[in-house]
């Protein structure tokens, strides 16, 4: 079968959904009621409060696809965007909750009857880590978790990694808890009979990929550094959706998916280029519009406009570092990306109704974004060209610089 990513999402919805999860929509990527946060960034941030013992949730079982964005504090992968195969500014996030009710047990059992019954993954390439235990936290090996995985997995694909890579924390205090990552190895066969795959989990390769955390919170963490077993137990999880479709599509990168590769064919058209795929600054700006696009637009569904200030000047940020791209390297002169929006509907229009109710007003606001930022570009290139000639290309004027910098 070949997966779509519309059906990649909703086989996970309608797979916990059978599992009496109740089916959340998706909370804004704006954040408007956390002062900590101008955008969500994690799955979790919607039950944040529930967490920490504030509310109560509207049931013991959640499922949901969150949008997340990922531009901004501690989380900022913006200059990454493009320049590799899988990172993004905006993702999805599949998730499944239990708020006091399943937990480790049922959390890995329907993991892998996901994975390999329904999506039917290859299970021999499939590893899991668990929790090895940590000194300074005072825990040993999470027992129970490599005892349940223990009824799919073997031993040798059960990996034990410290709390770096196997203990999630909300932050410097908060409820906490050991975590399970499932990987994948998307090698060749070849690759495979040659190096174990299990020496390559957590190394950053590639190909041996993290598709799904299970957090298994149990404790919470206080400013003394001391854990304390919490009243409840949740299961938190994540699984990245362009990461899963690239997985079930068999591509060599995120943006070789369907969703990326509608608006990449568009822009193709608009720009009279081609895209390879390969790791060359034009390859690049084509990654980085089609990521920045679909942030941006998403964010402008959601009521944040780019603006000069907070939320909206890091959405304008976004957005002229996509028209810089575009500009520089597929000498994109004229307001074009804002014709790439109703590709990005098709896609995604019918999972998130908000893109396609606003579908005018994104692209008016991106368009006008265009005709702005471009002007702003060719001014100021026009300058240094100046300037650099005065100076004989030796020196230019640090006020200059700055000047430009500024404006």
């Amino acid at each position: 079968m070949t997966w779509s990513t519309n059906q990649i999402r909703q086989t996970f919805l309608d797979f916990f959904s059978s599992k009496e999860h109740v089916i959340e929509p998706s909370a804004p990527i704006v954040i408007k009621d956390d002062p900590t946060l101008m955008f969500t960034n994690a799955g979790m941030n919607q039950f944040k409060s529930i967490f920490v013992g504030s509310s109560a949730s509207s049931a013991p079982r959640i499922a949901n696809s969150q949008k997340c964005l990922r531009v901004s504090g501690k989380h900022n992968d913006l200059d990454e965007v493009g320049r590799d195969h899988y990172h993004h500014t905006m993702f999805e996030m599949l998730g499944n909750w239990s708020f006091d009710d399943y937990f480790k047990s049922e959390a890995i059992a329907w993991a892998w009857e996901l994975l390999t019954e329904v999506y039917k993954l290859d299970k021999d390439r499939l590893y899991v880590s668990v929790f090895s235990g940590d000194e300074d936290l005072n825990l040993t090996d999470d027992h129970d978790a490599r005892q349940h995985w223990s009824e799919f997995v073997s031993q040798d694909r059960i990996l034990g990694f410290g709390r770096k890579e196997n203990f999630w924390e909300m932050g410097d205090t908060g409820p906490c808890g050991p975590c399970s990552e499932i990987h994948y190895d998307m090698r060749t066969q070849l690759d495979r009979d040659e190096i174990d795959g299990s020496t390559l989990v957590n190394k950053d390769h590639p190909e041996v990929i993290e598709i799904w955390n299970l957090v298994f919170m149990q404790y919470e963490l206080k400013k003394s550094g001391d854990l304390v077993k919490l009243d409840k137990k949740y299961i938190d999880t994540g699984m990245g959706l362009e990461r899963l479709s690239r997985v079930l599509q068999g591509v060599d990168s995120n943006y070789d998916i369907d969703l990326f590769r509608a608006i990449i064919s568009n822009l193709e058209n608009i720009s009279n280029q081609k895209y390879s795929g390969s790791d060359s600054m034009q390859d690049v700006a084509f990654r980085v519009i089609a990521d920045h696009l679909r942030a941006v637009s998403f964010c402008i569904a959601d009521g944040q406009l780019p603006a000069s200030n907070g939320a909206g000047y890091v959405i304008r940020r976004v957005l002229r570092r996509a028209i810089r791209f575009g500009y520089s390297y597929l000498y994109i002169t004229q307001p074009s990306i804002y014709k790439l929006v109703e590709t990005l509907c098709a896609q995604m229009g019918y999972s998130f109704n908000e893109l396609e109710a606003n579908k005018s007003l994104i692209e008016k606001v991106i368009e006008e974004e265009e005709k702005s930022f471009q002007a702003t570009l060719e001014k100021g290139l026009n300058r240094l060209d100046q300037q650099m000639d005065e100076a004989n290309n030796k020196i230019i004027a640090g006020d200059f610089a700055f000047e430009l910098y500024d404006t």
